[in-house]
């Protein structure tokens, strides 16, 4: 079990972010806005430096107050970065070796009474924290990308985590306007992503099979299906239509689905080729640079307003 926090903590837990790229800045952003003391670090001096601006770009996205970025320490330290931490956010590649060896780290160096959380994917957390004494501190913490934009946090239950340790950090979580959700068993890829593959497995299936194109196929997701499901999740479909629509469609259409064991050929062949997706030019679709941006900013843009309008009607 965890050692108990200083009793003279203050009120907002201190939070230690390891990692200021892709993810980390953006966790750092939430936790700062919501006035907790956050130390920030990453071993890349290039990364570190240019984080000031990258959530500043966030305040600004949001219409916050960016005075709370003064609660932002930044550190090329680890010690001095997890010296004081009540939570550490783990967010660094995603590479088992590498989230491996910061928890090792944080074993040695972090406060015995802070809860340890990794941002990872898809790797079991178990893995992770495999070296750690103390594996009831250890939690896994799967923000989705960009986090300071999509409200969902999956909190992933490995066998040594505590009760206590995901019960405190689900409050912290809801605590900053994240929806976290329990995740009792880990399992790679856990809820979200495990969904979200096997819509992807059935979808190159589709295209390798030249049943429709990689456009046609997003359309069908964009204009079809997937303009329901930011308010419709499919136990609710299901639920909504009938189980017994849902068994005599399935009778029909499961043993057709994709097999393919392992990753499908057609994506192998495609990355094999170099073409990796939007930054190379060509992935499933071809892409301009200008093309790009446009579907960048079309995401952004549509979190973003999301993110204001949630945040008018908890007012």
């Amino acid at each position: 079990m965890a050692a108990s926090p200083p009793a003279d903590r203050a009120a907002k837990p201190a939070v230690a972010v390891i990692g200021a790229g892709l993810m980390g800045h953006g966790i750092a952003q939430i936790f700062a806005a919501a006035g907790h003391p956050v130390a920030l670090y990453d071993p890349d001096a290039g990364i570190l430096a240019s984080a000031k601006e990258r959530i500043a770009a966030i305040f600004t996205l949001l219409g916050q107050d960016s005075a709370a970025m003064a609660g932002i320490a930044y550190h090329a330290d680890f010690n001095a970065a997890v010296a004081e931490a009540d939570f550490v956010f783990e967010a660094g590649p995603e590479k088992l070796e590498v989230k491996r060896k910061i928890f090792h780290e944080l074993g040695a160096r972090a406060p015995r009474h802070a809860i340890l959380c990794t941002n990872t994917s898809a790797i079991p957390i178990h893995e992770i924290g495999a070296e750690l004494a103390d594996k009831s501190r250890v939690v896994g913490t799967h923000y989705w990308n960009p986090p300071h934009l999509v409200p969902l946090v999956e909190v992933v239950q490995a066998k040594g985590t505590s009760a206590e340790t995901v019960a405190k950090t689900i409050a912290l979580l809801k605590s900053v306007g994240k929806a976290p959700v329990h995740v009792r068993r880990d399992i790679p890829g856990f809820i979200g992503n495990r969904l979200q593959h096997a819509l992807k497995r059935e979808a190159i299936a589709l295209v390798a099979a030249g049943v429709c194109d990689a456009e046609t196929l997003d359309t069908v997701v964009k204009e079809g299906f997937g303009a329901r499901m930011a308010v419709l999740g499919p136990m609710e479909q299901s639920d909504l239509v009938g189980l017994n629509l849902t068994l005599d469609i399935h009778k029909t259409l499961i043993p057709d689905l994709d097999r393919t064991p392992g990753p499908h050929p057609f994506l192998v062949e495609k990355v094999g080729k170099g073409e990796l997706g939007m930054a190379t030019g060509r992935g499933f679709r071809a892409w301009t640079p200008d093309q790009a941006n446009a579907v960048r900013k079309r995401l952004s843009d549509f979190l973003a307003r999301s993110a204001r309008e949630i945040k008018e009607k908890k007012r």
